[in-house]
């Protein structure tokens, strides 16, 4: 069969021939119709992720939108090594298959299977969303970020705050207040305008000092949901902003939720999307165009990226 291989960490997967799964002992093959490109892969296929290498040679691809051999519509987001998504066939345990809503279509399924179910799962499962509360969205215009500014409303936000470097999609994503900021003295201040009482979630992709910037904007007994670190992998906090909001800095991983907790959400979550309440903007590439992908998603690629075999 045909997949991205990588071959060497640090580097990109190459398009060629890799052996075919075979099912058996609580793992089944899946025919592979969509796989998103996500930031994810690029942390596995560095050698460096915390979960740890993937062996060599394997296919890339943490998740994707598949069928059975009887047919059947699925979503998976835990594959077999050295089997993954990115290529014609997959091997997945059995007991990690997920529903997917009708009408929606298998490319924007794939693309909310990392980034759409990871700010599903960090709104309403690890900060416990409330309904009426206000959310701060940092990084809203990558992927992650432009699902949780639209799933917040859809989970009960009374207020929904998106904040990126400018860019024109930030006024598309119906948030109820936008900030543009290129420095953190800036988002602080402007955050400290538009919500003078605080906020009480914020989701944060980005880390390093707009994550300090945005903690002081919290209301007392904020949760500050940790889901990446684009801007930087390291923080300095100070210890008088941590006591003075009594803020709670909750990491997530999406690996870690339990299954029956992700299949409720991606069902809800695709139920959602097929009835148009969220609006993906994704770009679907061939699976022999892996290399010039891999570099988009390498450069932050604003656009969802969706490969299909």
């Amino acid at each position: 069969m045909r997949a991205a291989v990588l071959r060497k960490y640090g580097e990109a997967p190459e398009y060629r021939e890799f052996e075919e799964p075979h099912g058996g002992n609580g793992h089944v093959v899946v025919d592979v119709e969509a796989a998103g490109v996500n930031h994810l892969d690029l942390l596995k296929a560095s050698g460096k992720h915390f979960s740890g290498p993937p062996p060599l040679p394997s296919v890339i691809g943490s998740d994707g939108i598949g069928r059975l051999p009887d047919g059947q519509r699925v979503f998976f987001d835990a594959v077999v090594a050295p089997y993954g998504s990115m290529a014609e066939r997959v091997l997945v345990p059995k007991d990690a298959l997920c529903e997917v809503a009708d009408g929606v279509d298998s490319a924007v399924a794939a693309a909310l299977g990392n980034t759409g179910l990871a700010a599903w799962l960090a709104l309403e499962w690890r900060a416990e969303l409330a309904p009426g509360e206000t959310v701060l969205v940092l990084g809203a215009t990558g992927a992650v970020g432009s699902a949780a500014v639209q799933i917040a409303r859809e989970l009960g936000a009374g207020r929904v705050i998106a904040a990126a470097l400018p860019d024109e999609r930030l006024e598309r994503l119906g948030a109820d207040d936008v900030i543009e900021f290129t420095d953190d003295e800036e988002l602080t201040a402007r955050l400290t305008r538009v919500a003078p009482d605080g906020v009480d979630v914020i989701i944060d992709p980005l880390w390093g000092p707009p994550a300090v910037a945005a903690m002081s904007a919290g209301r007392r007994g904020a949760r500050h949901i940790q889901i990446g670190h684009m801007v930087s992998p390291t923080i300095t906090l100070p210890a008088h902003l941590v006591r003075a909001v009594e803020i709670d800095i909750m990491g997530f991983a999406i690996f870690y939720t339990p299954i029956d907790v992700r299949r409720a959400a991606y069902m809800r979550l695709t139920e959602f999307a097929a009835r148009g309440g969220l609006a993906v903007d994704l770009e679907v590439l061939p699976l022999a165009e892996i290399g010039p992908a891999w570099a988009r998603q390498q450069s932050g690629a604003g656009t969802k990226l969706v490969i299909e075999p």
